[in-house]
């Protein structure tokens, strides 16, 4: 078996792969299991591998487990490209079968649960299930045209200034801002440690960071969530921190069982990354969940 040890501060033992030409980092750990399907776990904006530290610890004694750093996060190559929730997905789709080599449980905090979403709808033959936590992405009924949307777009709209958008890189990356923002967004405010800061830290500091900061608000909308909802086939768990102060966890939860009822779900203390927060909870629910697939 292969044991990762990731409590060190140095960077976790992990592999680089080529994909399009761009370098793209990602953790291997544990055991293959020929009646267990893989792990995939996928990071949310402005994270990495590094914040499922807890949760490989614990899951690489019951399943081959992978993490990989989306494309412009991480240690991940950062290239002048536009991102997108389908770029993310053939990406995942690509590792999923020229790296894993076969179907994987998918999860995803955040972005990343929005990205795992677009690959088990659009690309079934790469999942065996799906995992999401505090998962984001737009419905398709807070689309319609608002006034709060019609200042959203302006706003975007400056934000698009590419000056405007360095300029809040600059502040939001600074390692005060972003403790205070993990503060807000962290019900256990324990699992705010420096380490974490670091570790979202570190990524902004290399070349094109800024400029994958600033594509965020040029990113082209996506397939809405009940959308590729009415286009899963797969087994879905869903865990919500719900104290998360940026969604209403139990409000999306009733919109995710509106377009797929059939689904697992459990609400939790905590706040936005409950993976982190929680994970002895969290890693308790995803194995039992996924032995009994």
């Amino acid at each position: 078996m292969q044991i990762v040890d990731l409590s060190s501060n140095t960077s976790p033992n992990g592999q680089y792969w080529q994909w399009l030409g761009h370098d793209i980092y990602y953790v291997q750990a544990g055991e293959k299991y020929a009646e267990r399907p893989p792990l995939l776990l996928v990071h949310g904006f402005g994270a990495s591998t590094d914040h499922w530290q807890k949760n490989i610890i614990q899951l690489q004694k019951d399943f081959e487990v992978w993490a990989i750093d989306l494309l412009g996060f991480g240690r991940s190559a950062k290239p002048q490209l536009q991102y997108s929730g389908d770029l993310w997905r053939d990406q995942l789709q690509d590792f999923v079968t020229q790296v894993i080599g076969k179907p994987v449980v998918l999860a995803g905090n955040s972005l990343g649960g929005y990205a795992s979403l677009c690959v088990a709808s659009q690309c079934p033959e790469t999942s065996q299930g799906l995992i999401l936590l505090n998962s984001a992405g737009p419905f398709s009924d807070t689309q319609k045209a608002t006034k709060t949307n019609r200042i959203q777009t302006i706003i975007r709209s400056i934000l698009l200034q590419p000056w405007v958008s360095y300029l809040l890189f600059q502040y939001m990356r600074r390692p005060s801002k972003i403790r205070s923002t993990l503060n807000k967004v962290y019900y256990n405010k324990e699992a705010v440690t420096e380490q974490l800061v670091n570790d979202i830290y570190r990524p902004s500091c290399d070349v094109g960071a800024a400029q994958v900061f600033a594509s965020v608000f040029k990113t082209p909308q996506g397939k809405t969530v009940d959308s590729l909802l009415q286009s899963l086939s797969h087994p879905l768990l869903m865990l919500w921190g719900e104290k998360d102060p940026w969604m209403n966890a139990k409000q999306r939860g009733e919109k995710y069982r509106q377009y797929y009822p059939n689904l697992t779900e459990h609400y939790l203390e905590a706040g936005h990354c409950p993976h982190d927060e929680i994970p002895d909870q969290v890693n308790h629910l995803i194995k039992n969940w996924v032995l009994n697939l």
